[in-house]
């Protein structure tokens, strides 16, 4: 079973249509733990409606806590799954119908593999993920977040609640460094939409050309601590 987790803070808007694309998957055997990390819209009634249409025997939970940030959301939703395989699904994201199926199909055929990990768009634009490169990732965030991952190669300690940024980037390294690897499955798999708290983004040639930028600032801010965490040179 995969145990879908999504972190939710002002999100009523967009997170049904995320959760719909979860009715729609192709492969069924799942559980969904949403987690309001402490949001002031309508976000549980939204909730609430999805669960009256749904006619699956699928679980589904709903926790409530302060505003803590997504890590420390992440980690309350690990704290109830039940599953033998984690999504960490981002409340603005929309999955394929067969995205579930696709990535535990990965897993499924490669039994050493850690993770699965697939391509997606961010609006309009096209994030080509490519094969597992562990020199890459040292250098660059590349795999993204709502990836599948085996339960038994997630790290004790959870999402690093101390981030403010990278903590998926914190993540693959975490798990990378013993030896572990994911598998790129080449589909573009879900789309993230614009706007949310979670996602951002800004053109590639931003960090290098513009770094008076307030955001390049907090990006190279934000990956030297990454690097001083995993000691990369």
């Amino acid at each position: 079973m995969i145990s879908i987790i999504i972190p939710v803070y002002n999100q009523a808007k967009k997170i049904k249509a995320t959760l719909q694309s979860i009715a729609n998957q192709t492969l069924m055997d799942w559980e969904l733990i949403v987690v309001n990390d402490g949001s002031t819209d309508n976000l549980e009634a939204e909730f609430n409606s999805f669960i009256s249409e749904f006619s699956g025997a699928n679980s589904f939970f709903f926790l409530n806590q302060k505003n803590q940030g997504a890590p420390a959301a992440r980690n309350t939703g690990l704290s109830q799954a039940h599953g033998e395989y984690l999504f960490f699904c981002d409340a603005d994201a929309v999955l394929e119908v067969n995205a579930l199926e696709s990535l535990q199909s990965a897993l499924l055929f490669d039994q050493n593999a850690a993770f699965a990990y697939s391509s997606f768009k961010w609006g309009k634009h096209l994030f080509k993920a490519g094969p597992f490169d562990f020199n890459r990732l040292c250098r660059e965030p590349y795999i993204h977040t709502m990836s599948l991952i085996r339960r038994s190669s997630f790290p004790a300690t959870g999402w690093d609640e101390s981030l403010k940024r990278f903590q998926d980037w914190d993540l693959w390294l975490t798990i990378s460094k013993s030896g572990a690897y994911g598998v790129f499955v080449d589909q573009i798999l879900f789309a993230v939409s614009p706007g949310g708290h979670i996602s951002s983004w800004l053109p590639s040639f931003s960090y290098r050309w513009l770094p008076f930028l307030p955001a390049v600032k907090k990006y190279h801010a934000a990956k030297k601590i990454i690097y001083t965490k995993h000691q990369i040179a």
